[in-house]
């Protein structure tokens, strides 16, 4: 699932006891600044299909630092395009 709109304190172990209260975390990848190494604003979180959909239905727009968080399945499909100018 992708997640976004994280704070930049946003750690994995924030993110994962956020997210384990819907079930069985595979992996979290939380995407860092190089230089200052704090969270970008958004990562990657590996769930089972139906405890995806209940993370999903329970956390997109909860509000989570300082904004409302997107919490939503990755489109593959969309991974490979990129907008042109």
């Amino acid at each position: 699932m992708f997640v976004g709109n994280l704070p930049p304190d946003a750690t994995e172990d924030s993110v994962r006891a956020l997210f384990s209260e819907f079930g069985t975390i595979r992996s979290i990848h939380l995407v860092a600044d190089v230089f200052s190494g704090k969270c970008r604003g958004f990562g990657f979180v590996e769930m089972e299909g139906h405890e995806a959909r209940a993370a999903i239905a329970g956390l997109d727009g909860k509000q989570y630092g300082e904004k409302p968080l997107k919490v939503r399945f990755e489109d593959p499909r969309a991974a490979g395009k990129r907008r042109r100018r």
